[in-house]
């Protein structure tokens, strides 16, 4: 019996609904994410990111498939919802993927220090 292998594409069979949420996100970025995507996009680290991309059904806020990086931006709205966040984050660590999570404070005050810890785990 083959052994099954764990899907390595960059959407993770994300269905068609899932790409259309992620379209409308992209053009409705909180704050938070949008202060993080002028310094993540155009390969500004040397690797390429991708905003509100798909895994599987969920809608990761940022993306680098080459460092299989996830990047999650958590509003105050996370504070009520961990268990939630847990869960998502164990099946998204299924893919071998690895999460940084930022609070919208530490990216509108501390960005310097949120780019550098992006910049390690890349």
């Amino acid at each position: 019996m083959k052994k099954r292998t764990i899907e390595r594409s960059m959407f993770y069979n994300a269905s068609p609904e899932i790409f259309r949420r992620a379209e409308e996100l992209r053009k409705n970025m909180t704050e938070a994410e949008m202060v993080l995507w002028n310094k993540l996009n155009k390969n500004q680290l040397g690797f390429r990111f991708k905003a509100q991309h798909p895994i599987e059904r969920f809608i990761a806020d940022f993306y680098c498939h080459k460092a299989r990086l996830v990047i999650e931006v958590d509003g105050e709205i996370h504070n009520f919802q961990q268990e939630y966040d847990l869960g998502r984050a164990a099946e998204i660590e299924k893919y071998e993927l690895k999460i940084l999570r930022f609070t919208n404070e530490e990216v509108f005050n501390k960005i310097d220090q949120v780019i550098e810890k992006i910049k390690m785990n890349l």
